[in-house]
């Protein structure tokens, strides 16, 4: 049976291509992004394809932009069933130019060089609103479609930070962290109305926002892409797609018993010891 499944930050690379394997399923999907360009190019390239779609845009960190987002979709597709909550990101304002502090660091002058205690508190509130806020106000907002009823649920995107933090982007590791510990508190709280509640964790994927992190101009890999691929057993990027089963599969009558759940696809990057 059609459902109607909400996905915020589905302008981006991952988020769009989970947009695109639910409408192949059959569902309408609504296509939330803050820039509506962006929405309604994922949402045209859905239709193109035979599918049912709608480009909308919101902003995750106001609630009357999601209510009146809300509005638009009840009326084009009906009740909200599934929610995907993709917003998120990371701001350099929260990120330390190196991964440890030595002591000579306090000493360099050098321009856009950030110990942590440089860190601006700007940054690390913009990445938690984004990343925390951003996924408890959209739940807040669609999730009232969905008590009670059947088949409905909520997927967070959590990341393999959550589980252990990465060197230089604290402020992202603890957002990703709450995210993880919302999914599981929500799965509890709503676990007597009909809705489950999990997360995925995804571990390096090739994005907008961290492509010149991980890879020179040329394609070739940056030092830390480098190291990331060393530490990843599989020994590659994860691909959007990548995503796309574990999603259907959390989102899916197969997984009516499942709840609470925060699930890593990393190709074993957590797994991994090192040696």
């Amino acid at each position: 049976m059609s459902k109607t499944i909400v996905l915020t930050g589905a302008g981006g690379v991952l988020c769009s291509t989970l947009a695109l394997a639910f409408a192949k399923q059959g569902n309408k999907v609504a296509v939330l992004d803050l820039r509506k360009d962006a929405a309604d190019k994922v949402a045209n390239e859905i239709i193109k394809a035979g599918g049912i779609a709608l480009g909308v845009a919101a902003n995750v960190l106001e609630k009357d932009s999601l209510v009146e987002a809300k509005k638009v979709i009840n009326a084009a597709f009906g009740k909200v069933d599934i929610l995907v909550n993709g917003a998120g990101g990371n701001h350099p304002l929260g990120t330390t130019s190196n991964p440890y502090l030595e002591a000579a660091d306090l000493a360099n002058k050098t321009e856009g060089f950030k110990t942590f205690f440089d860190l601006d508190v700007n940054g690390i509130q913009f990445t938690f609103n984004l990343n925390f806020i951003g996924t408890l106000l959209p739940t807040q907002v669609f999730a009232t479609d969905m008590v009670g009823r059947e088949g409905c649920n909520i997927l967070n995107i959590s990341s393999m930070n959550a589980f252990t933090p990465l060197t230089k982007i604290p402020a992202y590791s603890g957002a990703k962290a709450a995210v993880s510990n919302f999914t599981q508190w929500l799965a509890v709280h709503f676990s007597k109305v009909g809705i489950r509640v999990n997360a995925l964790a995804p571990g390096f994927f090739l994005t907008d926002q961290n492509r010149s992190l991980l890879t020179n101009a040329d394609g070739s890999l940056t030092q830390r892409g480098q190291q990331i691929i060393d530490q990843t057993p599989m020994g590659r990027y994860g691909e959007p797609e990548d995503l796309i089963g574990t999603t259907l599969f959390l989102c899916g009558e197969g997984a009516k018993f499942v709840t609470g759940v925060v699930v890593p696809i990393d190709g074993g990057f957590a797994a991994y010891s090192g040696v």
